[in-house]
């Protein structure tokens, strides 16, 4: 399997995010994705290669222009205010205040197009962004162009960025970007399979009302754990969406025989539907020792995921997410795609 992986994600690096009372160093950070570069190299899983240079016109496509126009505004706003640290909110239009009326503050912008605190910057993190988009599009065009799978490492992950916000660690959804990418190439049906501890909120939200992209999430239960305020079971699409939206919102302690369920009747659904192509959220923050999930998998669990996908016998995408067990999120990760190809 090839792997697409930018060195530029290093460069979002240092910054802090607001949890639980208290700023914290941001839990997203770089060395998760160099260890997982590093087990792809130990297992000899592929080549790795730096992604190609793509237009933001694909992802306009699935986020709004206006929102795609300030992220690379951000730092340089932030440091023009004369402020310094990382550029985080900490005011948003919540209900029955104005959301319609874009501010100029750089502050109020950033609680305008976020729903949380966990997306912040620092001077690199625009880059590290749009080389995790780039990353996501250049190992789509390689599953387009005929390979039978390949791996997109970003980071910064995507799956919590809607169409006019960012959150949890996540700037431009890769995933949902890469799905829009295989339709424009001429897929008629894209399934995006999100195996997150926490809900893909973002890619819900983009896809909701849409029927030509099945979005499936296994997720914790939004009753208890972040994000909260999307990924119940009833919430199964709109107008042309209806029935394209699944989730599968599970209580903590989750163990593999609950999560495994789970997957087989997803995996049933997306058989049923037929996709051209499906893109797997790669998070294995399902991890029983990740310090922002409650779910009991161990490693010995992560290759059953690969092989079962594998047996959906699609041209597979798998785009990285979430993740925080540093020291095994390789082992985790890269044993995805060692079951997926040893299948």
């Amino acid at each position: 399997m090839k792997t697409i992986f930018s060195p530029r994600h290093a460069g979002h690096a240092g910054n802090v995010e607001l949890e639980e009372g208290g700023i914290v160093p941001a839990y997203e950070k770089p060395s998760r994705a160099e260890i997982i570069r590093a087990r792809i190299n130990t297992v000899s899983l592929g080549p790795v290669s730096e992604p190609e240079e793509h237009d933001l016109e694909t992802a306009a496509k699935v986020h709004r222009r206006d929102y795609l126009d300030f992220l690379p505004t951000v730092w340089p706003e932030w440091e023009q205010s004369g402020r310094s640290g990382t550029a985080m909110p900490f005011a948003w239009p919540t209900r029955g205040l104005r959301g319609d009326v874009p501010p100029t503050s750089i502050i109020a912008k950033l609680g305008f197009y976020s729903f949380d605190a966990g997306a912040t910057f620092v001077k690199g993190t625009w880059d590290a962004i749009k080389s995790s988009h780039d990353t996501a599009l250049t190992a789509a065009n390689l599953v387009r162009s005929g390979e039978r799978s390949a791996f997109a490492l970003c980071r910064p992950p995507g799956h919590h960025a809607g169409s006019n916000f960012m959150g949890g660690y996540c700037f431009i959804n890769n995933a949902a970007v890469a799905a829009q990418w295989f339709l424009d190439g001429g897929a008629r049906r894209v399934s995006i399979l999100d195996v997150d501890y926490h809900h893909g909120n973002g890619t819900q939200q983009i896809f909701y009302a849409r029927n030509d992209v099945q979005v499936l999430n296994l997720h914790a239960d939004p009753m208890s754990e972040y994000p909260f305020f999307l990924g119940h079971a009833d919430e199964t699409g709109e107008g042309e969406g209806q029935g394209f939206n699944h989730n599968f919102p599970m209580p903590a302690g989750t163990s593999w025989v609950q999560w495994a369920a789970a997957l087989e009747e997803a995996c049933s659904l997306i058989a049923g539907y037929e996709p051209d192509v499906l893109i797997v959220s790669l998070g294995v923050d399902t991890f029983e020792r990740d310090p922002i999930g409650r779910f009991k998998l161990v490693s010995d669990d992560y290759p059953k995921i690969g092989r079962r996908i594998a047996g959906l016998k699609l041209p597979t995408l798998f785009v990285m997410e979430g993740g925080y067990a540093v020291e095994e999120i390789g082992i985790n990760a890269v044993g995805v795609l060692t079951g997926f190809e040893e299948a």
